[in-house]
């Protein structure tokens, strides 16, 4: 079998459950429009991948996106929870090398994901760094549990507070180049591109 995998985090499309920051400023639709886009992207990403591919849905398998794919949904009460969950299961299958993206990342491409995996054959972990402070990518070739553990999720200090004590566990990590995930108004306006395709080329001062 494949010995490397992704694993895509995705939450289900509905109207006022996807990008919530965002749709403070832009309302439900639009903030599902977003979404549907980068869906899109992070899909086409992972289409040519030579390794192994698994989609966790939020909540019910949706079988009109990544057809062909294996599908589960994530298991857990927190964030932190279904992530450890998703690497414990999949090291369970026999995967030697996992990496972990959330589908928020419309830089995001297969290179990075490729790049990832690469890292793992010389380390315990590698990091995305997310310019807000957090992560937008997280792999694996060994469980460690603490990474998932006691953590400020949706904080700017979760990367550094993370790396610290892996740093003080003496556990081997790399780091890629650092992205920008979609979630406020600030995000989308640096990213005309996404802007464009998600809102059908609506005038910002309609948004």
């Amino acid at each position: 079998m494949n010995k490397e995998l992704v694993i895509v985090f995705v939450k289900n499309i509905q109207l006022g459950k996807v990008k919530t920051r965002l749709a403070k400023t832009i309302g439900d639709d639009n903030a599902l429009k977003v979404y549907k886009a980068l869906l899109e992207i992070t899909e086409n990403v992972t289409k040519n991948l030579d390794t192994d591919v698994c989609i966790h849905f939020s909540e019910t398998i949706d079988d009109t996106l990544w057809k062909n794919t294996n599908k589960t949904i994530q298991q857990g009460k927190n964030l932190g929870d279904r992530m450890k969950n998703a690497f414990k299961t999949s090291f369970e299958k026999g995967y030697e090398r996992i990496v972990l993206i959330g589908s928020d990342l419309p830089s995001l491409t297969t290179e990075h994901l490729n790049t990832a995996l690469d890292k793992l054959q010389h380390n315990d972990v590698v990091f995305g760094p997310a310019e807000d402070g957090g992560y937008y990518l997280v792999g694996l070739s060994k469980k460690h549990d603490i990474i998932f553990e006691n953590k400020p999720w949706s904080e700017t200090n979760l990367l550094e507070t993370t790396l610290n004590e892996l740093d003080k566990r003496k556990v081997t990590y790399a780091l890629l180049e650092s992205l920008n995930d979609i979630d406020t108004i600030e995000d989308l306006e640096a990213n005309p591109q996404l802007m464009k395709l998600a809102l059908n080329s609506s005038n910002h001062n309609n948004l």
